[in-house]
This record gives C-alpha cells, sequence and structure tokens, in this order.
C-alpha cells in the first residue's frame, strides 16, 4: 500500500516562503515522476509542479520562477520550495505519484495521492 504524506504547509505572509515535503512509503519513487497539484476553495484541482524520474521540471505559468520542485531518492522524498507567495497561493497542496516516468500535468495520469496540507498566504 502506497502511503504519502504531505508537510510544511502553514499560515505566511506575502512574500514569504515555505518548503513542502512529500515522504513516500510503499513504493520507491525513483521510477516514477511525482507532481504537486493544488485546489481552493470552491475551485477545481490545478496542477502545480512535476519532476520526471530522469529529474526533468515543469511548472504552471502562475508558479514559474518563484516554485521548484526537486526530489530525494535516497529520501523517498519530493519537495516544493515556494518563495514569493501571493494570496492567491492559498490552497491545499496535494502531491501525487505518477504512472510512469514522464511529467505530466495531467491528473488522470497520477495514481496515489496524498491527504494535502494546507498553505494560506495573507496579504
Amino acid at each position: 500500500q502506497v502511503q504519502l504524506v504531505e508537510s510544511g504547509g502553514g499560515l505566511v505572509q506575502a512574500g514569504g516562503s515555505l518548503r513542502l515535503s512529500c515522504a513516500a512509503s510503499g513504493r520507491t519513487l525513483s521510477n516514477f515522476a511525482m507532481g504537486w497539484f493544488r485546489q481552493a476553495p470552491g475551485k477545481e484541482r490545478d496542477f502545480v509542479a512535476a519532476i520526471s524520474r530522469g529529474g526533468s521540471t515543469y511548472y504552471a505559468n502562475s508558479v514559474k520562477g518563484r516554485f521548484s520542485i526537486s526530489r530525494d531518492n535516497a529520501k523517498n522524498t519530493v519537495y516544493l520550495q515556494m518563495n514569493s507567495l501571493k494570496p492567491e497561493d492559498t490552497a491545499i497542496y496535494y502531491c501525487a505519484v505518477g504512472a510512469g516516468g514522464l511529467l505530466t500535468t495531467n491528473p488522470d495520469r497520477y495514481t496515489y495521492w496524498g491527504q494535502g496540507t494546507q498553505v494560506s498566504v495573507s496579504s
């Protein structure tokens, strides 16, 4: 059974930074793409960032230049460094394991999801 546990969320002022972590158990992540998504109240779940098995990355335009996704295969963990946070970044953030090694923005191509961690950015 694969379990993903996100941590690192919280309340931060606009312009601040947070680092989210997603630790996995039950599966070695090194062979799979990983992604971060977010869902704001009343909105659909949106793609944020993804990293392929080989380390290639891709970002939503809204976070490009501010967020950075990385992975530590030895720790079976993926990270999302979030800088220059804005109030519109407020959402529940979810990590997910891809069905394969190539990165994708399509949530249907992710097979396992964490429970989410709340990020709130005050103005």
